[in-house]
């Protein structure tokens, strides 16, 4: 063998093992595998905090924090419940499926953290305030009108502005104390048609503004989806906050859009951003972001890069999801910070006290299905692949009561019990056609179900097969696959969800005994 050959080869090797191993010990995205979409981020001292968008979950607007941008765990959320209305409570036949709180904002001003978000469901702006935004306690208020993906701005001649909009972007001035619009002041149109850069026809009009102050100069984020296109970043920049303003096209990959950007301690810049990726829901992605001529540049030659120059990602458990054995230590909270209640939970009809070791769901009413009914439990899916895993104990079960693991969007999935007159049987609903079919049905000994359910979201499959188990350790399918589809109407990804509802008559319980999650 000619030893030059041998040598040149060798150093190849060499160089796409080392690449192979360097790859290994950065962070990939997405950054995280699971519905956090509507992302705002900010960093403090050493720690960045980050605020999405859950909807009709509660309690709502959560709050995470990491060291490295990857790695991020949930420590907070701005509010227990946003309204007491009955569209929140899921009463008289209404709900807030998609709508409650939308995209937030969020700011560091003189030692106190300020979380904005708008709600469509009561037609109303929210400003939540705390110095600790880890511990709380938070402060709130509320007025008119509900200013549609607003981004608070603090600038620095100390005045306060909100800038919001679809399409025609516009900016209104606040209070010097934040508590709503400063009197005789007017709303202006600071752009007339944001979505211009990207196409000047129709399609999603560029909303989702976030705005930033980089060396004098103010830049605005915002999505916009062309017709025939993919959501698209657009970036518009002014020497004064009321413009003029010049816009461009930041990024048009992969659909990866809606954001802003943050600077590392040594100097890095990333813009945060999401994707839509099917049934898991609109995934967290981050970008390089390299500054040319006054302009942020984001991507590598204009491409989303699958590999990042930051720490390696050590899971989303259990920062973002968690197993939980229901037990509690005394001064813990009753539900850990994974756990979000479908709408405004009854707390008189749940406790994990009442048995110790166990999650009690208690019915109050008479629900007509899945969707309508009140308490049910939710922790985000999350890819490329995850299980959920419940034991259920059903002895105060009623006639007519349904217990059991879900998976929840509008074209949902169950397995769980219904309780029959002296009897008990395991069935699975499949809800992807729009209606909810009672696949299989199989009788039930015993007092004790367990239920598993798993989802496939790589390549967008989309698939989810439901489980049950007599003894916890060999598990049946039951029924037929979910084919899971994210819809607007729900405008969520799919959740792992806990449930029991009564459909003739109130007053029965069931207990779980645990939820595991894996991800596999």
């Amino acid at each position: 063998m000619n030893p030059q050959f041998f040598r040149s080869g060798l150093l190849v090797f060499m160089f796409a093992l080392t690449s192979l191993m360097s790859a290994g010990q950065t962070a990939r995205n997405p950054i995280i595998f699971a519905d956090v979409p509507d992302a705002a981020m900010i960093p403090v001292g050493d720690t960045y905090y980050m605020s999405s968008t859950t909807m009709h979950m509660n309690p709502g607007v959560p709050i995470m924090k990491s060291k490295d941008l990857v790695n991020w765990e949930l420590v907070s959320y701005a509010y227990d419940t946003l309204a007491n209305v009955d569209e929140l409570n899921l009463f008289n036949g209404k709900n807030t499926y998609g709508r409650g709180s939308w995209a937030s904002s969020l700011r560091y001003h003189k030692g106190t953290y300020y979380v904005t978000t708008f709600a469509q469901t009561t037609g109303k702006t929210y400003i939540f305030t705390t110095r600790n935004i880890e511990k709380g306690p938070w402060k709130s208020i509320s007025f008119k009108p509900s200013y549609h993906d607003h981004s608070l701005f603090f600038d620095d001649d100390g005045r306060v502005y909100l800038i919001y909009g679809a399409g025609k972007i516009k900016l209104v001035e606040l209070r010097d104390a934040v508590s709503g619009v400063k009197p005789g002041s007017a709303e202006q149109v600071i752009i007339e048609n944001a979505s211009f850069p990207a196409s000047s026809g129709p399609g999603l009009p560029a909303e989702g503004s976030q705005l930033f102050k980089v060396n004098g100069k103010y830049y605005l984020f915002n999505i916009t989806w062309p017709r025939g296109g993919m959501r698209t970043v657009i970036i518009h920049r002014a020497d004064k906050i009321t413009g003029p303003y010049e816009g461009r096209v930041g990024l048009a990959d992969m659909g990866v859009a809606q954001g802003g950007l943050i600077e590392t301690p040594e100097g890095k810049w990333f813009s945060y951003l999401f994707r839509d990726y099917g049934s898991v829901g609109r995934i967290p992605y981050l970008v390089p972001v390299k500054w040319e001529d006054g302009w942020p540049v984001l991507g590598v030659d204009g491409k989303v890069p699958e590999n990042l120059d930051l720490p390696k990602s050590k899971g989303l458990m259990p920062g973002i999801v968690a197993s939980d054995e229901f037990t509690r230590k005394k001064g813990a909270a009753a539900l850990p910070l994974v756990w979000q209640w479908n709408h405004n939970p009854d707390n008189a009809l749940w406790s994990v006290t009442e048995r110790a070791g166990y999650l009690r769901l208690k019915t109050g009413r008479v629900d007509t299905s899945f969707v309508s009914a009140r308490n049910t439990l939710t922790q985000r899916t999350f890819g490329p692949q995850s299980s959920g895993s419940v034991a259920v104990d059903i002895a105060n079960m009623k006639e007519g009561d349904f217990a059991g693991l879900g998976l929840l969007q509008k074209k949902y999935g169950l397995v769980g019990v219904k309780m029959g007159r002296g009897t008990a049987s395991v069935v699975m609903i499949n809800a992807e056609s729009g209606a909810a079919v009672e696949v299989q049905s199989i009788p039930l000994q015993g007092k004790k179900a367990y239920f598993k359910v798993h989802c496939d979201f790589t390549d967008k499959k989309d698939i989810a097969q439901f489980y049950y188990s007599t003894d916890g350790a060999t598990w049946k399918s039951i029924g037929s696959p979910l084919k899971m589809s994210y819809t607007l109407p729900h405008f969520m990804g799919y959740r792992f969800a806990l449930f029991n509802y009564a459909t003739r008559t109130a007053g029965g319980f069931a207990d779980f005994d645990y939820f595991h999650v894996e991800d596999h």
